[in-house]
């Protein structure tokens, strides 16, 4: 794959499903991955923690109580309890309208399962935001860290990973880690109320981030510019509102993640 891709696509913005296509089937699991792939998502975004036994799982929460609809922490339990979490029974409850029996099998994948699904798609233009959710212990996040690069360097398939964080600490210990790896620096409104635009862009810069991911309500006029003058590839997320097309193509945004990529790619197929 050519790495230019990722920072001149061809097609702009790329539209990359926010934890799949979570808005149509239960977020962070393999069937959600695979209809954001169907319905022609330039890629994926999921969050990635340690299970105790050291394995990286794909689940957003710390703990099991918002998708797995039961008590238990993520990094208490080890990855084979993890696997026969179910994790989709939860959104045919709180969506009839997208629910369908085989959801209620889905189970919380490992990072190398999703990896795999990634790799078996047609043409290698796809890619993969890997969010990094981090803990208290530095070491742990470390291990996180170390853990994710390793996976993927194994599989030889760095072109087609970015590594995203909030910890920037993190993104900085990953291009320690392995320099050629893409990363992002992620800012939302808590960033926001803390940081200037030009603080949120230093930042980026300075633990090496290639891209820079904006909440939507933080992607204003101003850092966008700041983040293109800066060669920070900006993201925004989570947008569902295919107006947001038209404002990304002036703005020079480069991908927008979605909870629905279907809807977001008619759109942006009519706008053409």
């Amino acid at each position: 794959m050519n790495v230019d891709y990722l920072i001149a696509p061809k097609k702009s913005p790329l539209i990359i499903g926010h934890r799949g296509a979570s808005a149509v089937a239960p977020e962070n699991t393999i069937v959600a991955f695979a209809q954001a792939f169907a319905d022609g998502a330039h890629g994926i975004e999921f969050d990635v923690r340690l299970a105790s036994d050291g394995v990286p799982v794909v689940i957003h929460n710390p703990s099991l109580r918002h998708t797995g609809q039961r008590s238990g922490r993520v990094a208490r339990m080890n990855s084979g309890e993890l696997a026969q979490t179910d994790v989709g029974s939860w959104f045919n409850a709180s969506h009839p309208p997208f629910a369908l029996p085989a959801y209620a099998k889905q189970r919380i994948p490992t990072l190398e399962q999703v990896l795999t699904l990634l790799e078996k798609q047609t043409g290698n233009e796809l890619i993969a935001y890997v969010e990094l959710k981090t803990v208290r212990r530095q070491a742990a996040n470390a291990q996180l860290a170390e853990t994710v690069v390793e996976l993927v360097e194994r599989r030889n398939i760095q072109d087609r990973v970015i590594i995203i964080s909030f910890n920037l600490r993190v993104i900085e210990l990953v291009k320690q880690l392995a320099p050629a790896f893409r990363t992002g620096a992620l800012f939302g409104p808590r960033q926001r109320a803390t940081h200037s635009a030009r603080g949120m862009v230093s930042a980026a810069l300075a633990c090496g981030a290639d891209e820079i991911l904006l909440h939507h309500l933080v992607a204003k006029r101003g850092i966008l510019n700041l983040a293109r003058a800066a060669k920070l590839n900006p993201v925004v997320w989570t947008v569902d509102d295919p107006k947001w097309l038209s404002r990304a193509r002036i703005l020079g945004v480069h991908a927008l993640m979605t909870n629905n990529p279907a809807r977001m790619l008619k759109s942006l197929q009519l706008s053409s």
